[in-house]
């Protein structure tokens, strides 16, 4: 398949517009497909999404609390950071938290990133994480019985079983 602009090309990108409830499909090559990146990022870029979500983050007085807090490293200003969509350096996260997590939860429905596990690790986290909830059933069970050393015994037993799976999460290799 052409690309449906130029005509010329193989091509290798499906885009799929929707304009006013109608859909559009464009096929294109590599380089049709970065001017229309460029064109659309002009016409609505990632910063003005993140401006526009900021806009209806915080009333008045705390927006103007937000305006003013700037990073210590980079200078980044919280109200140059809704212009341009972009922090500054690694410390903005921690000198913008109580502003980008309202954000990030607006944006994603979530301020914490769930990921995906690989396949061949499902089943055995599954496993795993069924354990630990078992454990810790049992655990608060046996500390309202007034159990304290079965209590210990499971707590040091979802601690260990804990362990395993940071120590095998490090172990794997990333692609």
């Amino acid at each position: 398949m052409l690309c449906d602009i130029c005509g010329k090309n193989p091509a290798t990108v499906h885009l799929t517009e929707i304009i006013d409830d109608q859909m559009n499909e464009l096929h294109l090559c590599e380089e049709c497909a970065r001017q229309k990146s460029v064109q659309m990022e002009s016409q609505f870029g990632l910063s003005d999404l993140l401006a526009g979500m900021a806009e209806f983050e915080k009333p008045a007085t705390e927006d103007r609390e937000a305006a003013a807090t700037k990073c210590p490293d980079c200078g980044l200003a919280y109200r140059d950071f809704k212009k341009i969509g972009r922090l500054g350096c690694g410390e903005c996260y921690t000198t913008f938290k109580k502003y980008l997590g309202p954000l990030l939860k607006r944006i994603h429905g979530s301020s914490r990133h769930q990921g995906k596990t690989p396949v061949k690790a499902a089943k055995g986290l599954k496993e795993e994480i069924n354990m630990i909830q078992d454990l810790r059933a049992k655990l608060q069970k046996a500390i309202e019985a007034e159990e304290f050393e079965e209590a210990a015994r499971l707590r040091d037993q979802i601690k260990a079983v804990q362990e395993k799976q940071q120590k095998s999460s490090k172990e794997e290799p990333t692609r």
